[in-house]
């Protein structure tokens, strides 16, 4: 038996919100949007407007606006113009109430909203900056495709069979008998002798999923192999039921590889960017100790603002790997485009799998 560890590691419009729902979600709005009331009542704003709330306009452009964030559906543009539109009229209300009760001069808010305001000027200069780089040549999807063949040519799935239950229920004596078990019921049969209390699940993950070094473990164990991963308070005893191949072709790949691919220049140009800036820049750490040393991972700014996110720049300013394609880090470049993907799973299984996925790397 083997035991894993943890390692450290509105885009569609398909339903129009209720009305309350949106007043709610518009608070944190009024925050970064800002409350200041102070300039005058009879201050145009730019477009023709739709609604007067107090004497404040609200105008087509805000409403267009909100429409290109939310991402309406072009079935449902008159819908989403109205419920929108209700939107806006709630923040205007909201936004004003907090100007006469001066929250925008609350030092949290204050803090929040030139917080944004940094991260959104810095997330359109690095658009600015990145810009749009050219799409992969079919040259680089092909080779890309071809120096992974783990994860399409000869991607295979595991589908796996789990115990799971409390952490502090696995005791020496519990790991004694798993040892000797040959299969989940036999350790079933000793749990509930014991009246330790589990439940059973399912997983399917593919060598797509899972870093290299485990799907090789994972492959070479044999069919029924136990072994237990943990995550917090919980823990699963996990059982190879199946190995099977699961090959992707080029043609289905290949979207997915071209949007990875683009991603990753994207986020090489954005970092290039960074380091340019850091070296011709004056940075002095006045708190020695907080100054990075050889263990300090390279830093691109923190998230930018979910209302500019799919920028070209996005990634870099999230210092985050965007893509479809893992190379290791688990996620599945075929589970859009093959049926049996993560089938199996049961209604507690999804957040088995999510253990699993972030338990799986520590395999001894």
């Amino acid at each position: 038996m083997n035991d894993l560890h943890p390692s450290a590691g509105l885009a569609s419009f398909s339903s129009l919100p209720k009305r309350g729902l949106c007043a709610a979600l518009l608070i944190a709005g009024v925050a970064l949007g800002g409350c200041n009331k102070d300039r005058p009542a009879a201050e145009a704003k730019p477009g023709q407007a739709l609604a007067s709330v107090n004497g404040e306009e609200i105008t087509v452009l805000q409403l267009n606006e909100e429409m290109q964030r939310a991402g309406v559906a072009s079935a449902q543009q008159a819908a989403g113009r109205k419920q929108l539109l209700q939107a806006l009229i709630d923040r205007e209300l909201l936004e004003s109430e907090a100007a006469k009760e001066k929250v925008d001069r609350d030092p949290k808010v204050m803090q929040a909203i030139e917080r944004a305001r940094s991260l959104i000027i810095a997330q359109a200069y690095m658009q600015k900056r990145v810009g749009d780089v050219a799409a992969p040549t079919q040259a680089e999807i092909e080779e890309y495709f071809n120096k992974h063949p783990e994860f399409f040519s000869k991607r295979r799935q595991f589908a796996m069979n789990q115990l799971v239950l409390p952490a502090s229920a696995v005791t020496p004596e519990l790991r004694a008998a798993a040892d000797r078990a040959r299969s989940l019921e036999e350790v079933a049969v000793y749990l509930d002798a014991r009246q330790i209390q589990y439940g059973r699940a399912q997983a399917t993950r593919s060598t797509a999923d899972l870093k290299p070094e485990l799907s090789s473990k994972l492959l070479s164990m044999p069919k029924g192999q136990l072994f237990f991963a943990q995550e917090g308070p919980r823990a699963m005893l996990i059982a190879i039921d199946e190995v099977r191949e699961a090959p992707v072709s080029l043609a289905i790949a290949a979207p997915q590889i071209a949007q990875y691919l683009g991603n990753l220049k994207n986020r090489e140009m954005a970092q290039a960017e960074i380091q340019r800036l850091r070296a011709t820049a004056r940075i002095e750490y006045l708190n020695k100790d907080l100054a990075p040393d050889a263990s300090t991972p390279g830093t691109i700014a923190a998230a930018a603002p979910a209302s500019l996110a799919g920028g070209a720049g996005t990634a870099a300013m999230e210092g985050a790997a965007v893509g479809a394609l893992p190379d290791g880090s688990g996620i599945d470049p075929a589970a859009a485009a093959t049926p049996d993907a993560g089938a199996g799973h049961q209604a507690d299984g999804q957040a088995d799998k999510a253990a699993l996925d972030r338990g799986v790397a520590g395999l001894k």
